[in-house]
């Protein structure tokens, strides 16, 4: 039993040191979208889901619930925010080439009809993420005029 208290003892220490090293937010100010926004030109209400929905993993500013100031949480976000902009970052996206715009926005389709995002454990705390049959319509509507742009864009000259 002295064992076990000890443990206990040594895991509430290294949840209390953690909460003073916390990893570095994604944070930035200003229009970091408005590249994707005026090449892709989504219309009104894809604009307003990519916003609820995608954002806050897959670009350069997150906004972070009450939650995330409490370790282990904040390293948990953290490391779902770093994974999800190493598969698709909007505020990066004048650094992408044309194909691999072009395949980006293939696996926005992909994942929107597989259900694999947003993630569900994003959803459970962000009601307005949840997407309805039509907002998924959208999204692969908008996706699929837009790839056209970089289809084009890759055909030989």
């Amino acid at each position: 039993m002295k064992i076990i208290k000890k443990i206990a003892w040594v895991l509430l220490l290294v949840l209390i040191v953690m909460q003073f090293y916390r990893p570095e937010k994604n944070l930035e100010h200003g229009n970091h979208t408005a590249i994707f926004l005026k090449e892709t030109n989504p219309p009104e209400e894809v604009k307003l889901i990519l916003k609820n929905t995608c954002y806050d993993c897959h670009s350069n500013n997150t906004k972070y619930p009450w939650y995330n100031n409490i370790a282990p949480v904040s390293y948990w976000l953290a490391d779902h925010v770093k994974h999800g902009k190493g598969e698709l970052n909007f505020s990066d996206w004048e650094n992408y080439s044309n194909k691999k715009k072009d395949h980006k926005l293939e696996e926005v389709v992909e994942v929107i009809e597989e259900n694999a995002m947003p993630l569900k454990e994003y959803t459970w705390t962000h009601a307005e993420a949840r997407l309805t049959d039509e907002q998924k319509q959208a999204i692969v509507d908008w996706v699929k005029k837009s790839r056209v742009l970089y289809q084009l864009n890759q055909q030989p000259q």
